[in-house]
């Protein structure tokens, strides 16, 4: 696990090519404390920098930049590839002849290139890494990432004529300690922030510099011009899982078949040579996550959790029984508000482009709690994308299809009447029916409205996964994109909707939101976090179940529940799916009031240049008023505002 920096200037390396070099790795010296190295070649105009955080193979036989064994290659590599072992015995049975000088698995994928080639090596490899590879031969520079975009990858053209260089970094902050790079913002990335808390690839926040797409590989030559490798299309391979080739089993066969995929995954992701451990929240995932790891441990597993003095936020308790159950060496954390406020101002350095998921605060936390104990952490991300664990999947197979026999002009008839009314006065109105229990009907209501409006299943996905339906209402210039760009949605049209809602997920969510929040977090306190869920064999299981055994008798995510009851008590774990998140909404009114005001009011980066200042301050106003709950409008804006104070 490493980070990765470098350029390519076609024209020649100039003599500051090294100083450049070294202050774009320095900037991301949290992904690699352990060691760091550059590989320039003046002539051919190519720099490869690496910040390396040693898991396997922590002699000096894993330092890169690595050299291939026929010295054809040069590589910087972030990343695990699980089946290294597995990749070695079949070169070597393939009569591979090249002299071993270590056991990392960076020497294993350089060897695979030499023998098999990029496009065959690509397609063999299990795991996540962001690469850059110089072919000294052919003078081309690839540059890849792995199948679902666990590891970043970002790139982009500075300077011109003969000073034009190619950027490629696993971080933002690359870019910026570069003399040439100037920053231009996207005005299109700030809409999608809006909307959904991210930026999806593959814009980033910047107009002039991209995302590599995951599964996809990019092989550039001298003249600018470059070739797309794709050796993995999610969508498409989600459509053939649910081919001919589909499960087929009972039910009960599946969790078994389950248990010994998963199983292996986990298997596989326990190789390290530093101390490893999971996350264990107490939900489905993490515990099945973490009960698979015990089960094939010979001492117990390190397990970490956080809680909070606040019980509508702490869910540690059902860690502490499941951790109790499983026999784990579980550590806990229980934070106050002010400990999680703390972090708030070391977001826009932790996430280099603005990021608005507010479950990143106790991610990070948990993050830097494990990293005191071990250098590798298992989690278990990508749950709910396989299995169908959101409540939109639950709706979009059960509450759909009898919605859509109404005919849409009376469903549309149905929204424009409740959106005709503001949140406010529903709240008011229909608030002191419910007893105060809602506070936000209004809000709930409106965003409902909006699903009952949809004219097909894919706009009712549109709808649902959209955090702010209408965020044009406060930008200055609206959004165009549905981010959804580069992604093969042709493949998946004939799928049931509810198979489309879990593929989307997987190719938008997941690497946008959820990996992205965790391997920030997790590298900014140099930890090394895997995810079993997204093991090659897994997902493939995973995509070819119907959707009648993941969401059997009406439960999410049956099969791996099912899974997760033989190795703990079904009464530990059955509750109401509750989120790691934090009360952001009470802590604007109240401690972080002056903070948010001044970011939005009171900056030397104003808010008019991308918001519209008079409906931000509405919403803001709202909220304070305790009409709404507008927390999830107003942190994007908080988010990207921050970011703007801390990159000048």
């Amino acid at each position: 696990m490493c980070g990765i920096a470098g350029l390519w200037k076609p024209a020649g390396l100039d003599e500051t090519a090294s100083i450049q070099l070294r202050a774009m790795t320095d900037a991301i010296t949290r992904r690699g404390p352990d060691s760091e190295g550059q590989w320039l070649d003046h002539a051919r105009g190519i720099a490869l920098g690496h910040r390396r955080l040693a898991i396997i193979d922590l002699s000096p036989a894993g330092h890169q930049p690595m050299e291939s064994a026929d010295g054809r290659y040069m590589i910087a590599y972030n990343g695990e590839i699980y089946n290294f072992e597995d990749l070695r015995q079949g070169l070597e049975a393939e009569g591979y002849s090249g002299n071993w000088r270590g056991h990392s698995d960076t020497e294993v994928f350089l060897a695979a290139v030499s023998s098999w080639g990029m496009d065959r090596a690509l397609a063999a490899v299990n795991g996540m890494f962001a690469l850059a590879l110089w072919d000294r031969q052919e003078g081309t520079l690839t540059l890849a990432r792995d199948r679902m975009g666990e590891k970043p990858l970002y790139y982009g053209w500075v300077g011109n004529g003969a000073e034009r260089s190619l950027l490629f970094a696993s971080d933002l902050a690359c870019f910026k300690a570069h003399s040439q790079f100037s920053p231009v913002i996207d005005s299109e990335a700030v809409a999608l922030l809006s909307r959904y808390l991210h930026i999806p690839e593959p814009r980033s926040i910047y107009a002039n510099v991209a995302k590599l797409m995951p599964g996809t590989a990019q092989v550039y030559s001298a003249d600018g011009t470059y070739r797309t490798i794709q050796f993995w299309d999610a969508l498409a391979e989600y459509a053939k899982a649910r081919g001919p080739g589909r499960f087929g089993g009972t039910a009960e066969e599946a969790v078994d078949a389950l248990e010994q995929v998963l199983g292996a995954a986990v298997a596989r992701q326990s190789v390290a040579d530093v101390p490893l451990g999971t996350f264990l929240s107490g939900g489905v995932d993490s515990s099945a996550v973490t009960a698979l790891l015990q089960a094939r441990a010979s001492q117990p597993v390190r397990s970490f959790s956080i809680g909070f003095d606040d019980p509508a936020y702490d869910e540690s308790i059902h860690a502490q029984a499941v951790a109790r159950h499983l026999g784990t060496d579980h550590h806990e954390l229980i934070v106050s508000p002010q400990d999680a406020m703390a972090v708030i101002p070391q977001l826009p350095s932790i996430y280099s482009e603005p990021f608005a998921d507010s479950s990143q605060i106790p991610t990070f936390l948990v993050a830097r709690m494990a990293r005191a104990h071990v250098t590798v952490s298992l989690s278990g991300d990508a749950g709910d994308e396989l299995f169908a664990g959101y409540n939109r999947h639950v709706h979009g197979h059960s509450s759909w299809p009898r919605l859509a026999r109404i005919p849409a002009i009376f469903r549309q008839a149905l929204g424009k009447a409740i959106t005709a009314v503001s949140p406010a006065t529903l709240d008011a109105t229909l608030g002191r029916l419910l007893a105060g229990r809602m506070v936000t009907v209004g809000d709930k209501l409106h965003k409902s409205a909006g699903a009952l409006s949809a004219r097909d299943g894919d706009a009712l996905y549109a709808a649902l996964i959209s955090i702010n339906q209408n965020p044009d209402r406060f930008l200055r210039q609206p959004g165009t994109s549905d981010g959804f760009e580069g992604r093969n949605l042709a493949a998946i049209a004939g799928l049931p909707l509810v198979d489309r809602m879990m593929a989307k997920d997987a190719v938008h969510y997941l690497p946008g939101d959820i990996l992205t929040k965790v391997d920030r977090a997790a590298m900014a306190v140099s930890l090394e976090t895997r995810v079993p869920m997204l093991d090659v064999d897994v997902m493939r299981f995973a995509w070819s179940l119907p959707a009648e055994i993941k969401l059997r008798e009406g439960i999410s995510k049956w099969p791996l529940r099912q899974l997760l009851y033989r190795h703990v008590p079904k009464a530990l774990i059955e509750r109401p799916k509750q989120g790691f998140g934090v009360p952001i909404d009470h802590w604007l009114r109240g401690p972080l009031r002056d903070w948010a005001e001044t970011l939005l009011f009171d900056t030397a980066h104003p808010l008019e240049d991308y918001f519209d200042r008079k409906a931000v301050t509405t919403l803001w106003q709202r909220h304070l008023s305790g009409a709404g709950n507008m927390q999830h409008q107003l942190w994007p804006i908080l988010m990207f505002q921050g970011w703007r104070a801390h990159n000048g």
